[in-house]
């Protein structure tokens, strides 16, 4: 079976930073910095992502920042914001690959009421066979979980998956099970392993 190549979405195919909608809404850096390392972390963040409603967690966060009501809603309601755009030159690789027959997937740690969102916003996914989100699925990367999950609905395992994200965890994570990874830094560096597997 031809092997496949499995995309992580944020820091390899989208810029994201919260910063991006908090810059907009506190002017202070100094306050801004200590808002993103206490109130709406990435940590906090990833509780959605593993699949917490945000119904749960907005009140709660609210409950011990009421101060910052008004910007924890925010990020309730305009996380697209925390996209500023595609990171440089990954958009024109999955094209390419694409355009050769390459099978592409998604592995997301995204929470699944912001992926809904997210989402029809961007006809890059077009080209994705299957999308595995996090949120949806209630379990997220590195948990071995939703690996196997990938596995199944891609009916592929070991090298005929190629993956490539941008945390080291993930990548560890994949290749326990046998995949070909690539830890992200720029698309040039995916570009040049992409090819050296014979896929670009």
């Amino acid at each position: 079976m031809q092997t496949a190549v499995v995309f992580d979405v944020g820091r390899v195919l989208f810029q994201w930073q919260l910063g991006a909608l908090f810059g907009k809404l506190i002017d202070d850096s100094e306050e801004l910095e200590w808002f993103l390392a206490n109130v709406v972390t990435e940590e906090w963040h990833f509780e959605h992502d593993r699949g917490r409603a945000l119904a749960d967690m907005v009140p709660e966060r609210i409950a011990l920042f009421p101060q910052y009501e008004a910007h924890i809603r925010a990020y309730a309601t305009r996380f697209n914001e925390t996209v500023p755009g595609p990171v440089e030159g990954s958009h024109d690789i999955v094209e390419r690959l694409a355009a050769a027959g390459v099978p592409l997937f998604c592995l997301t740690n995204f929470g699944d009421e912001f992926w809904e969102a997210f989402r029809p916003t961007q006809p890059i996914f077009d080209h994705f066979e299957d999308i595995i989100v996090s949120g949806v699925e209630k379990v997220a990367k590195p948990e071995r979980r939703i690996y196997e999950i990938v596995e199944a609905r891609s009916r592929r395992a070991g090298a005929q998956l190629f993956f490539t994200d941008d945390n080291p965890a993930n990548i560890a994570a994949a290749e326990a099970r046998g995949w070909t990874a690539h830890l992200f830094t720029d698309a040039a560096g995916l570009e040049a392993a992409l090819a050296k597997a014979g896929l670009l």
